[in-house]
């Protein structure tokens, strides 16, 4: 208590009758008030924070979905929850800086929307745990020892994308006739680029495909990769999941298959939602908002080492219908009536 009542119990054991009931009664007036004092200071609200290599715009439905899984735990920003927000706006060079920002406001957790800002949030801290809330390859990357056991200060969601590979070239050779040759944009440079790779390659000699492979580390390289594409006479297009390939060059990406009328199938909604044909992969939405679960294990004490790396559970196959037409594709009814969302 910080208030307390001091009288001279002397007078209390020789007063009269009168005086102890009038000094009880203020005593407890005064217990009442300072009880009640302390009960209406306000409490301190935990304090997360969300780093991104995207903009705010970008982010937008990814927040949303995570912002649904906090309130479905019990959560309401501003009222039970601060968040502080980063975005790198695709400047991948200001994300050491942001990530190191967090670490001075002391935030409880860090919730990263990909591994391209879960490495700077790695580096700037290895005592603030960190969230991932869509990473492809968290193992490959070095975040975390295993998925069963992080071992570290990192734990969260993985797309598991280089195995959904194969499914997109069945889905490409179904809507593509007389499909032979895939050209694959992929990243060498990027971490988990040599397994996925791999997987395409060997669902490609089971589909009765040739690959070839264009390596794009640069914002030159997209072009000249399109160029090999035409030269190479390929039927379509296999994006790998890459930081590179899924940052602001997405526009660009979409626009340049269109232009070359070439049917391509991409690892993020977003690429049909900018214009590409299709697209199938992890539900974002339900990634980002399973990560609020992690959150809410944290800052009730669970340590990140201890909570598992979850798999994807939730996958879309989104077509649009324009770039279809742009193309002079037409989409099979089949694969149509399978997908979760159609762009028209």
């Amino acid at each position: 208590m910080t208030l307390f009542w001091i009288f001279d119990f002397r007078f209390w054991i020789g007063g009269s009758e009168r005086n102890k009931v009038f000094y009880f009664a203020l005593y407890c007036f005064l217990f009442a008030i300072s009880v009640r004092a302390e009960a209406q200071q306000p409490k301190k609200l935990p304090r997360i924070a969300y780093l991104s290599a995207n903009s705010a715009v970008g982010q937008v439905s990814n927040l949303k979905a995570f912002r649904q899984g906090l309130g479905e735990l019990g959560y309401v920003e501003g009222k039970n929850i601060l968040i502080d927000y980063r975005y790198a706006d695709a400047k991948l060079d200001r994300l050491p800086a942001l990530a190191a920002e967090l670490v001075v406001l002391k935030v409880e957790v860090i919730v990263t929307s990909g591994p391209t800002a879960t490495r700077p949030a790695k580096e700037a801290t290895a005592m603030i745990p960190i969230v991932m809330a869509n990473d492809n390859d968290p193992v490959s990357y070095g975040f975390v020892a295993s998925l069963a056991r992080p071992g570290g200060n990192i734990t969260g969601l993985s797309t598991l994308s280089a195995e959904l590979n194969g499914k997109r070239l069945e889905l490409l050779k179904e809507i593509v006739p007389g499909l032979s040759r895939v050209a694959v944009f992929g990243t060498s440079t990027n971490p988990g680029n040599a397994q996925a790779l791999k997987e395409t390659e060997l669902a490609a000699g089971a589909l009765g495909l040739k690959i070839q492979y264009s390596d794009i580390r640069d914002p030159k390289d997209i072009e000249a990769a399109f160029k090999a594409v035409r030269k190479q006479r390929s039927d379509g297009i296999l994006a790998l999941n890459t930081p590179f390939i899924n940052t602001s060059y997405r526009p660009q990406f979409a626009a340049l298959a269109v232009k070359n009328r070439l049917p391509a199938i991409f690892f993020s909604t977003r690429y049909p939602e900018d214009g590409g044909l299709m697209s199938y992969g992890v539900s974002s939405a339900d990634l980002f908002r399973r990560a609020a679960t992690y959150v809410d294990k944290i800052l009730k004490g669970a340590k990140p080492a201890d909570l598992p790396v979850e798999q994807p559970t939730k996958f879309e196959l989104v077509i649009n219908l324009n770039a279809a037409k742009q193309i002079g594709l037409t989409i099979p009814p089949n694969v149509l009536a399978r997908a979760d969302r159609v762009i028209r």
